[in-house]
């Protein structure tokens, strides 16, 4: 039987971003936890497929753009109708653009900061608005090692990260005395999709495993228990914290 503090059953969870990837792992997981969880993407044809690999019946999408201000209230208040009132917010919508500084466009860094750190605000403010007048919310904001650290290449990517962890910060402190939990997960090098062309790059993938303490690529489902301890009663005083899953990664040098 596993501790009360950690049952998460009956809940109501969104997970932006969640059609594939890091996304589908987390929301996999508060599926199986007992939660009624919505998927959010752009692509509603994408989002069903996800929504039918999921387990239970208890599994909704809800298909809007966490960067454009008034889609996210449409949406959020299409979820709380439709589904019931949120009690779970992860904000995992993110994308990653590798170019060097001089090289980057000022289209794609705004692309990237809309998507990485704005459509976080935005969805977590609207959100909020709700927990806050209910007296409780939990919010988990995926944030990463580059929130930390930085390789050549990434620069714009850490920097939306960087500010991910102070923004998670800011709305620990704005929102702790309405009942509300916000805290940020911080994958370390994941195997995904995504990230699929450096895991098949033997250099890139042997530096990643000389890297870290763990000696390997992370899983998805590695992120899973961080999210579902952060979501859970377990972590009611618990508030602004960053937990890195990185294998070690980020303790050494």
């Amino acid at each position: 039987m596993s501790h009360p503090l950690f049952d998460i059953s009956g809940r109501t969870a969104l997970v932006t971003g969640s059609s594939r990837g890091i996304g589908h792992a987390l929301a996999r997981g508060l599926a199986e936890a007992g939660c009624t969880v919505v998927l959010n993407g752009r692509d509603t044809s994408r989002l069903a497929k996800a929504a039918a690999e999921l387990p239970g019946d208890a599994i909704h999408t809800a298909a809007f753009d966490v960067t454009d201000g008034p889609s996210v209230a449409a949406g959020i208040a299409d979820i709380e109708e439709r589904v019931g009132p949120l009690d779970i917010l992860v904000n995992n919508a993110g994308m990653q653009l590798r170019a060097q500084l001089l090289e980057f466009t000022d289209t794609d860094w705004h692309r990237i900061l809309n998507t990485n750190l704005t459509s976080a605000f935005l969805v977590g403010r609207e959100a909020a608005r709700r927990m806050t007048e209910r007296g409780h919310g939990k919010i988990v904001n995926i944030c990463s090692l580059q929130s930390e650290v930085v390789r050549p290449g990434i620069a714009p990517y850490a920097a939306t990260k960087g500010a991910l962890k102070m923004l998670t910060k800011g709305m620990c402190a704005d929102w702790g005395s309405y009942g509300v939990q916000v805290n940020g997960l911080g994958p370390g090098y994941i195997e995904t999709e995504l990230t699929q062309p450096l895991v098949d790059d033997p250099e890139f993938s042997a530096w990643v495993r000389r890297r870290t303490p763990a000696g390997r690529w992370g899983r998805t489902e590695d992120l899973v228990g961080g999210v579902l301890f952060l979501a859970s009663p377990a972590a009611d005083f618990v508030s602004g914290q960053i937990l890195y899953v990185d294998g070690g990664m980020t303790s050494v040098l």
